[in-house]
């Protein structure tokens, strides 16, 4: 059984005990309903395999994280669509460089947090377990009612169920939002929810980049800074992408006690669907700004192959971590077929 799984060795929950666990958000209903949901079979939960991590990888796993969609476990109730995700809170330390590791708060063992997706008017329904020490949320930007914002706490070891439509379509995201909050996420509890749009998106190479920042000494200021949680990774082992390929970015940036930051691609141009809420561009840039939480699709297509850097535009921010490269590499370049993932 892996080590995030809601139905591990010793958590064979009985109706009675779901019960008594006063569950955030969801009271004596809910709780009966996950004890529907959840059942003490372990096998009535299927473990998605995009959210499995071998024990080696660590919580973070910026090749992974690129291109890695969970879209939950598909289920079909009263005539409707269910997206079934599984998302448990979790302690982890990463290494942030040769000389510093630090404590995070993860998800699935994973930091950020699994990337999930859903289509407009799907039904999604989280099933949340929190095994990480504290009081924790999940709040996901968009469209629910207020029972499922997702903003009262669920204490360590206890369990609740958010359900709501997925709407609208665009690029969202979701974070602990328990105080404070600044503190929540930026040891780890984020991640990104993708809504995709009833007419689908033409097909492109999708890729996600998460910019994040650490504090590695608790002064409300950022040390290190990363894309899809490690620094430097992306300069060290360049993305691959093929020359003339249209590239669909979802870029979030969920750097907290930094205002804003800003988003530069060396040698190109990008579209700007901005918060993905559209399907046509806003504007053509080479350089965004984005305050914390704002995310956006950029895409574009590099016409001539090589190396080309990507990283905010503020040097400090991008010195420390957040920088990374594109290697784009021609179609027919056999050595180089086999993508990074």
């Amino acid at each position: 059984m892996p080590k995030h799984s809601i139905l591990g060795k010793e958590q064979l929950w009985n109706r009675r005990q779901l019960l008594k666990l006063g569950l955030a958000g969801v009271g004596a209903t809910g709780a009966a309903a996950l004890w529907q949901t959840l059942n003490v079979q372990s096998q009535s939960i299927v473990r998605i395999p995009s959210m499995e991590m071998e024990a080696s990888e660590g919580a973070a796993n910026p090749m992974q994280m690129l291109r890695n969609f969970d879209y939950g476990k598909l289920k079909r109730e009263n005539g409707r669509t269910i997206r079934e995700f599984e998302l448990t809170a979790g302690t982890s330390v990463i290494q942030l460089n040769s000389a510093v590791s630090y404590n995070i708060w993860d998800l699935n063992g994973r930091i950020p947090g699994p990337t999930l997706r859903a289509k407009q008017g799907d039904r999604v329904r989280i099933l949340f377990l929190n095994q990480a020490g504290h009081s924790h949320s999940l709040h996901f930007h968009g469209i629910h009612p207020a029972q499922m914002d997702g903003v009262r706490p669920v204490s360590n070891g206890q369990a609740t169920i958010y359900e709501f439509d997925a709407e609208p379509y665009g690029v969202h995201l979701y974070h602990c939002h328990i105080e404070p909050v600044t503190r929540h996420i930026a040891k780890g509890l984020y991640g990104m929810f993708i809504i995709d749009p009833p007419t689908p998106r033409p097909p492109a190479d999708e890729i996600v980049l998460v910019m994040a920042g650490y504090d590695v000494n608790d002064d409300n200021h950022n040390e290190y800074y990363a894309f899809n949680g490690l620094p430097h990774h992306y300069m060290d082992r360049p993305i691959q992408i093929y020359q003339d390929q249209l590239i669909r970015l979802y870029v979030l940036n969920i750097i907290e006690y930094d205002p804003a930051v800003t988003f530069h691609l060396h040698a190109n141009f990008f579209d700007v669907y901005r918060t993905g809420m559209t399907l046509t561009p806003s504007e053509k840039a080479d350089v965004i700004t984005m305050g914390i939480a704002e995310r956006h699709i950029l895409e574009f297509a590099f016409r001539y192959p090589g190396k080309y850097m990507f990283h905010p535009h503020q040097d400090a921010i991008a010195e420390n971590g957040c920088m990374g490269q594109f290697e784009v590499v021609a179609k027919n370049d056999s050595k180089n077929s086999q993508k990074n993932s």
